[in-house]
């Protein structure tokens, strides 16, 4: 009797364990999502500061979820907005290294040639344009690059209407 109730015991337990080990992936998926989900308000009311505090939280808690690498986009995002471009680029970087199934690298790539023009490395924004348009070229992220191509040219020379002093009212 008493080694059928150790034996009792032992299948109780084991079947409890079996139970945690099934739904604590399901409670931690849970548990990630709705962080994620509260950041991502933070980052909707304009609170960039807030977002990059909880994303970076998110990655500490959740690095390996599904969700990581959004989160890391998001960071990036963070900091874009916050003006923070050499920080930007890193954590775009990280999304492209790190993360290479994410659905957001043709964003990421995007974002990558954007901090270029803004920091007037022309050549490697044309550069991450093209990568854009010929990895991802069905995407919403190449007409975006292909825009940011066509519009390269006129920023980086001089109108000629000033060149020449005539205006097109002239």
């Amino acid at each position: 009797m008493k080694t059928l109730m150790i034996v009792l015991q032992g299948m109780i337990a084991v079947s409890f364990s079996l139970h945690l080990a099934v739904a604590a992936p399901s409670n931690m998926q849970d548990a990630s999502r709705h962080l994620y989900d509260r950041v991502m308000e933070e980052y909707k009311h304009r609170d960039y500061e807030a977002a990059l505090a909880g994303f970076r939280f998110f990655l500490e808690l959740h690095g390996h979820s599904s969700l990581a690498a959004n989160a890391q986009y998001w960071v990036g995002e963070c900091q874009y907005r916050l003006g923070r471009y050499k920080e930007a680029l890193k954590s775009f970087y990280h999304v492209v290294s790190y993360y290479p199934l994410s659905p957001k690298l043709a964003a990421s790539t995007l974002k990558i040639g954007q901090i270029y023009t803004r920091l007037k490395d022309h050549e490697k924004a044309r550069m991450m344009y093209e990568r854009v348009i010929d990895d991802y070229p069905e995407s919403a992220e190449a007409e975006l690059a292909r825009k940011a191509l066509d519009a390269a040219p006129m920023r980086d020379e001089e109108p000629t209407s000033q060149l020449t002093g005539n205006s097109p009212s002239d």
